[in-house]
């Protein structure tokens, strides 16, 4: 599911963007949307191939899960090397409440990070929040993550 996600967002791009697709997005995506209408498959995302388990995770919250947890790790990985996992999780989630009762209320709504966010704990942490799952997760489900 990972791979159609990516190749969703390269097509998106693209198509923003005024570049030609490649013959295999082009034939993959053709193929979906052929597949959608002419009734083979009940839904656009199942005929891409966006299925999840019944009770499951919709694939877009798994994909804001995966750049989530993708953020969490490189935080703890430039920033907190040294500290055992525990002690990473613990810090990040101490960042991570005090960063959402405050500096995320005002940068929410922002595109990118701010440029002042470059090269600090800030810019991971700001990825993180703006993937679109939750945040900030308690310190067991950052144990989790960052073990993972």
């Amino acid at each position: 599911m990972a791979t159609t996600i990516q190749q969703l967002h390269e097509i998106a791009e693209r198509c923003l963007s005024g570049m030609p697709l490649d013959d295999g997005l082009a034939r993959w995506l053709g193929t979906s949307l052929d597949r959608f209408l002419k009734h083979r498959a009940r839904t656009i995302e199942d005929a891409m191939g966006l299925r999840f388990p019944r009770g499951g995770v919709p694939w877009w919250m798994e994909d804001a899960i995966r750049k989530r947890d993708a953020a969490l790790r490189e935080l703890a990985r430039r920033f907190y090397p040294q500290l055992p996992i525990a002690a990473q999780a613990r810090e990040i989630h101490r960042l991570a409440i005090r960063y959402a009762s405050s500096v995320w209320l005002r940068e929410h709504e922002a595109i990118t990070p701010p440029p002042s966010h470059e090269g600090t704990r800030l810019q991971w942490l700001w990825a993180a929040f703006k993937a679109g799952a939750a945040m900030p997760l308690g310190e067991r489900q950052l144990r989790h993550v960052l073990g993972a």
